[in-house]
């Protein structure tokens, strides 16, 4: 199903935007060079000291504004628009 976005900073947007689809991914990096210790795979939990990641899947930028947003954002400002 197509969903209708709309830019809630600039207000006249419906067709120009940028879709982020997110890969987050766990690791543990030395603190002193930064280099990457271990990656975590997922379903494996990498311990008590790591919340993994809750963010969502995808976001949004406007590209007239640049405004990068929680598409939910988009989708409710596109929402309003047609009441």
């Amino acid at each position: 199903m197509a969903t209708r976005y709309r830019c809630p900073n600039c207000r006249t947007n419906r067709s120009r935007f940028n879709i982020i689809e997110q890969n987050a991914y766990a690791v543990k990096l030395d603190p002193q060079t930064g280099q990457i210790i271990e990656k975590y795979e997922a379903g494996v939990n990498p311990g008590p000291f790591h919340k993994m990641y809750s963010g969502p899947e995808r976001r949004l930028q406007c590209a007239v504004c640049g405004l990068n947003e929680n598409e939910q954002t988009f989708i409710k400002f596109g929402e309003k628009q047609e009441r």
